[in-house]
C-alpha cells in the first residue's frame, strides 16, 4: 500500500462527499458543502484526502480560523476526521499531513470531535498516544458539537417505530392531526423568510443566539438545492406555527434547527413535524435519525430538561460521545488559547446583549 495525501480541488468535491457519505462515521459537518457554508462565518475550509491509488482511505474538513492581531490560527474538523483510527498507517498518514498544513498555516492547534460514541477505550487510548488531549473547554451541550445526542434506528418499519414511542407521543402526534396541523414538505425561499420569522421568536423566548437570514439563505443554496437539507413547516389554520430544518448525507438524517411560534403551541405541531421528518427520512433509505443535542445534566431542574423529555419521547438511544480532543502544535499559544478564547466568547455574548437591550427601548 503506497499511501499519498493531498488538498482536493473544487471540481473533485462529488467523489470527497460519496467517500464521506458511504463512511461508517461519515457526517454531514464533513462533507464539502458544509465547509462552503462555514465559509461566511469568517472559516477557511481545507480539505484533505489519504489515497492509495485511486482510492480515498481517510478524509477530513479542515476549518481554519485566522486569530486576530497576531499571525496564527486554529484548525478544526468538525465530527471529524473520517477514518477508521484502528488503521495505524492510514491515521499516521492523515496526522502527517493535517501537520503539515498546520506548519503551512501558522496553526497552533487541530481540534476534532469525531463522531465515536462512548465509552471507546480503543479509540481514546489511540488519540492519546498519538498526541491528542481531551479538550477542556466545553460550552452550550458541552462542546461546539453536542456531545449528547437522541439517536434513532429507523430501519423497523413505520408501523413498528410508532408503536415504540413513547405513549404521550403518540397522543400528541395523533393530536396534532386531528386539531388540523399540516406539514407542509415541499417549501421554497418564501417559506425559509417564513421560518426565519419563527426561528427568531423561538430564539427571544429561550434565550439563545441565532445566525444572521444570511446564514440560512447560504444554507439553502449549498445544502437544500444540493440534495444535502430540507425545511418542513407546519401550518395551523393557514399559519405558519412551527418549522425544522433537517440535514441528510449517505444514509443519516440529522435534525438541525427547529422553530415554534408562541401560539398554537397547544396543537403540538412539533410532533408532527418530527414523525414527518422520520417518514422522509425512512423513504430516503436512512437507517439513522439523529435529533441533535440534549443537556447532559438530565436533572428536572436543568431549564432544558423539557427539551430532553421532547426528544426522549421518540425513543431513540441516548449517545454520549467522546468529545473534542486537541492535538497541540505550539504550547505557548496553545496555552494563550485557553485563557483567551473563554474571554473573547464572553466580550462576543456581551456585545450581542448589549444590542438587544439598546434594540429593545
Amino acid at each position: 500500500m503506497s499511501l499519498t495525501g493531498r488538498v482536493i480541488i473544487d471540481k473533485e468535491s462529488q467523489e470527497f462527499n460519496s467517500f464521506i457519505a458511504q463512511h461508517s462515521k461519515g457526517h454531514i459537518l464533513q462533507s464539502f458543502e458544509w465547509g462552503e457554508v462555514k465559509a461566511l462565518t469568517g472559516w477557511k475550509p481545507i480539505r484533505l484526502v489519504i489515497e492509495d491509488g485511486d482510492n480515498i482511505l481517510a478524509a477530513v474538513s479542515l476549518l481554519k480560523r485566522q486569530l486576530p492581531a497576531i499571525n496564527k490560527s486554529i484548525l478544526y474538523a468538525p465530527r471529524g476526521p473520517v477514518v477508521d483510527f484502528q488503521d495505524e498507517k492510514v491515521f499516521k498518514a492523515l496526522l502527517q499531513e493535517t501537520a503539515s498544513i498546520g506548519k503551512k498555516h501558522n496553526a497552533i492547534l487541530l481540534k476534532i470531535d469525531p463522531d465515536i460514541a462512548a465509552p471507546n477505550n480503543q479509540v481514546e487510548k489511540i488519540l492519546k498516544s498519538s498526541g491528542f488531549k481531551p479538550a477542556g473547554n466545553a460550552e452550550g451541550f458541552e462542546g461546539i458539537q453536542p456531545k449528547y445526542v437522541f439517536r434513532l434506528d429507523i430501519k423497523p418499519t413505520l408501523e413498528e417505530l410508532f408503536n415504540n414511542l413513547h405513549g404521550k407521543t403518540r397522543y400528541n402526534i395523533r393530536l396534532a392531526k386531528k386539531r388540523g396541523v399540516e406539514v407542509k414538505e415541499e417549501c421554497n425561499k418564501k417559506d425559509l423568510q417564513e421560518f426565519y420569522q419563527i426561528l427568531k421568536v423561538t430564539a427571544e423566548r429561550d434565550k439563545f443566539l441565532i445566525r444572521s437570514f444570511e446564514y440560512f439563505e447560504v444554507i439553502w443554496r449549498k445544502l437544500v438545492e444540493n440534495g444535502l437539507a430540507k425545511l418542513f413547516m407546519a401550518y395551523y389554520e393557514g399559519k405558519p406555527v412551527a418549522g425544522t430544518l433537517a440535514f441528510i448525507m449517505g444514509q443519516n438524517v440529522w435534525y438541525i434547527y427547529g422553530a415554534s411560534s408562541n401560539k398554537y403551541r397547544n396543537v403540538m405541531p412539533n410532533y408532527l413535524l418530527q414523525w414527518t421528518m422520520i417518514e422522509w427520512a425512512k423513504d430516503q433509505g436512512c437507517s439513522m435519525y439523529d435529533f441533535r443535542g440534549v443537556p447532559g445534566n438530565l436533572t428536572e431542574d436543568n431549564p432544558l430538561y423539557g427539551l430532553f423529555r421532547f426528544k426522549k419521547g421518540f425513543n431513540g438511544n441516548y449517545t454520549q460521545f467522546i468529545g473534542e480532543y486537541d492535538l497541540i502544535y505550539s504550547n505557548l499559544y496553545y496555552h494563550l488559547w485557553n485563557i483567551c478564547e473563554p474571554m473573547y466568547k464572553k466580550g462576543i455574548r456581551k456585545a450581542i446583549n448589549v444590542k438587544k437591550k439598546l434594540r429593545g427601548k
